[in-house]
């Protein structure tokens, strides 16, 4: 079984779902779209351009970028249609209280200083859209790729997940098993439960794989105004790359064992783990930027992981080649059987 497609199929339904109040089928659109988009827009990053050329002549891609564009948009705009005109007839009486529905009421709001412009609703819908599908595709693809060649941590995790929902589908008060540890167990002070915490192994799993294969392996960053870095003055209007692939790879920071898949790294939480630099860990980014889905994408895969080792035991197949590359997300060029 290839597993990324699967896993692509079963992200683009939860995000369309739960943001959005729609199916796959409705999304699928969108997602194809955005992913041609984003390639394109990767592909030209970095290609020269003469300032006004546009103006007279353009290219092909620049053609099919701005036809898709378009495309998202409409697609966008006849949701949010739909769910005006739902109030307007009275079938409804507010827009939804899904991010979709939030959106619209800030599209709509009384105070034109609050107001999203009609760029601001559809923009906000193409990151959501795309960010919470893309990332949580590769961490789940990256993550049962980890656990069907470490059967022993597979294990580990399947008797976690009994002890958490038994032979039921996982629900709110399992998941929160899943973070913590019953206080009776163990000291009542806060640094011990803070330790507890931590221990889960299915986090540390998630964790190690967030590492290893973080799915998005850098972030790029404008400078808003001049800043000094140490002995580095970055004037403003430059941009600054931050690598986090190598951020997570880097022996420094991680020991000699840092391209190891060890979950046991993360025993005693993230701080330990990365020895306090809380730079050397970033598969969300950091600081007021980080991103705005996190506890989304980490309970979504801990909800599908739980529910396949509740189910299945599962192995690497030898046709697999590991060939991980990035393309907007980190994927697997040839799939993950």
């Amino acid at each position: 079984m290839e597993v990324f497609e699967e896993f692509r199929l079963l992200t683009a339904e939860v995000i369309s779902r739960t943001a959005f109040g729609s199916n796959y089928l409705e999304g699928k659109k969108i997602f194809e779209m955005l992913t041609r988009l984003s390639i394109l827009v990767i592909n030209n990053y970095y290609k020269t351009k003469i300032p006004g050329i546009s103006m007279i002549w353009k290219t092909a891609d620049e053609i099919e970028s701005e036809k898709l564009a378009k495309g998202i948009h409409d697609r966008v705009m006849e949701m949010v249609k739909i769910r005006e005109k739902n109030v307007s007839v009275g079938e409804t009486d507010n827009f939804g209280n899904d991010f979709l529905g939030l959106l619209i009421n800030a599209y709509r709001d009384s105070d034109e200083k609050n107001r999203f412009s009609v760029e601001d609703l559809v923009d906000e819908c193409k990151t959501f859209y795309f960010a919470g599908q893309e990332t949580t595709n590769s961490l789940l693809a990256w993550t049962v790729l980890v656990l069907a060649i470490h059967t022993e941590w597979q294990e580990k995790t399947r008797r976690e997940v009994f002890e958490a929902f038994g032979d039921r589908n996982p629900n709110s008060e399992g998941i929160s098993k899943l973070k913590v540890v019953r206080k009776s167990a163990i000291s009542k002070s806060f640094t011990s439960i803070l330790y507890f915490q931590l221990r889960i192994r299915m986090n540390m799993v998630i964790n190690e794989t967030l590492r290893l294969y973080s799915p998005v392996t850098a972030v790029i960053r404008k400078v808003g105004k001049e800043a000094q870095l140490g002995r580095l003055v970055l004037p403003a209007n430059i941009e600054v790359m931050i690598p986090i692939m190598a951020l997570h790879h880097d022996p420094q920071s991680w020991g000699d064992d840092v391209h190891l898949f060890k979950p046991e790294r993360f025993a005693q939480g993230i701080a330990s783990a990365t020895k306090y630099n809380s730079a050397a860990f970033i598969p969300f980014s950091m600081g007021p930027r980080s991103c705005v889905g996190m506890s989304f994408a980490t309970t979504e895969t801990k909800i599908a992981l739980s529910m396949i080792l509740q189910r299945y035991a599962f192995t690497l197949s030898p046709a697999y080649v590991h060939a991980p590359f990035p393309i907007i997300t980190l994927q697997p060029q040839h799939g993950i059987q």
